[in-house]
């Protein structure tokens, strides 16, 4: 579980992100991020309907985001509101390729550090 002070939860901060928030797009997901005023990141899920009708499929995709997201905490760039935004075929998706695509987005963001 991602800890309390790593979670993004309110309206306001979500609407922050979506007006003066860069993003990028890489297959069936949507990174949106910006800076915040804290040392700490903070990340946030959407997973709409249009992506599956059912509540156990979403809330499965935001356990699985959630998951990549807390495994390498420790390697983001500090003060960042991050959003991640799920698109149709992210259901169809196995852990591996979502990771994949996750750390993709994170390194074109230019928020996780590089280590190679």
């Amino acid at each position: 579980m991602l800890p309390k002070k790593n979670r993004l939860k309110k309206e306001k901060d979500f609407q922050e992100i979506f007006k003066k928030g860069r993003s990028f797009k890489e297959k069936f997901l949507v990174i949106k991020f910006r800076k915040n005023q804290t040392k700490v990141n903070r990340f946030g899920f959407i997973v709409s309907k249009k992506v599956s009708k059912k509540a156990v499929k979403r809330n499965q995709i935001k356990r699985r985001l959630r998951e990549v997201v807390r495994k390498n905490i420790n390697d983001y760039q500090k003060g960042y509101d991050v959003a991640f935004i799920a698109l149709p075929g992210l259901g169809n998706a196995d852990f591996k390729e979502i990771k994949n695509v996750v750390l993709k987005l994170l390194k074109k963001s230019k928020i996780l550090k590089n280590n190679d």
